[in-house]
């Protein structure tokens, strides 16, 4: 890619405190391209400038690592692979399902992983409602979902016990927030700053009250 959009990445991610190695930047670079050259055809984001992925993509996927717990981590809704597939690059250490009902948009995913050899990440061609895992996940985590409510909705039978709803927002959702209060304890509303992008970001961290919690498992 150019050399232009490797110093935009590598500013951006300084500027978000998010360490990186060489090998890294050149995925998060590689994964970039692929998304330029499927989306001619598939249509896979409505960005087509190079140089604004890197920011509406890359930069605003990255600013919610610092606070990724967990080892297990499925992306709801993850479209292109966003925000999975950059967490994927930056934390090898970590799992990442990305999850999809869109199946252009999984035969993406199926190709970004092999040639990005991103062997911590498994690809689902599902909805999610109807999505059963075979274990629970200690991070379901969206970007963009339609509401808070109807996130917990279709997601909540993923999560493992102590596991953790994200939820990436654009304006803070406080009435969205007000909707789910008797299922949902709010851990925090962190509002995010992702280099280069004049709108606001915010990460909405959820846990299951108890009760509901108990309620949807056997």
């Amino acid at each position: 890619m150019d050399a232009a959009l490797a110093r935009q990445l590598g500013a951006g991610l300084n500027a978000l405190g998010v360490a990186t190695n060489a090998v890294q930047q050149q995925l998060l670079l590689d994964y970039l391209a692929l998304l330029v050259k499927w989306n001619r055809a598939y249509n896979l984001t409505a960005v087509r400038d190079p140089a604004a992925m890197v920011t509406r993509h890359l930069l605003d996927s990255l600013a919610v690592a610092p606070w990724l717990t967990g080892s297990r981590c499925i992306d709801v809704g993850t479209g292109a692979g966003l925000p999975g597939i950059p967490l994927a690059i930056l934390f090898p250490e970590r799992e990442f399902h990305l999850l999809d009902s869109n199946g252009k948009k999984t035969r993406f995913l199926f190709q970004a992983r092999t040639a990005l050899g991103l062997d911590n990440v498994t690809v689902h061609h599902s909805r999610a409602e109807t999505f059963i895992p075979e274990q629970g996940f200690d991070v379901v985590l969206s970007r963009a979902f339609a509401s808070l409510q109807d996130m917990l909705a279709v997601t909540r039978h993923l999560l493992a016990p102590g596991g953790v709803l994200l939820a990436m927002k654009g304006a803070r959702p406080d009435d969205e927030l007000q909707a789910i209060t008797q299922h949902c304890a709010v851990r925090h509303i962190r509002p995010l700053q992702v280099p280069g992008l004049d709108e606001q970001r915010h990460l909405v961290e959820l846990a299951l009250l108890p009760t509901i919690d108990n309620q949807h498992r056997p």
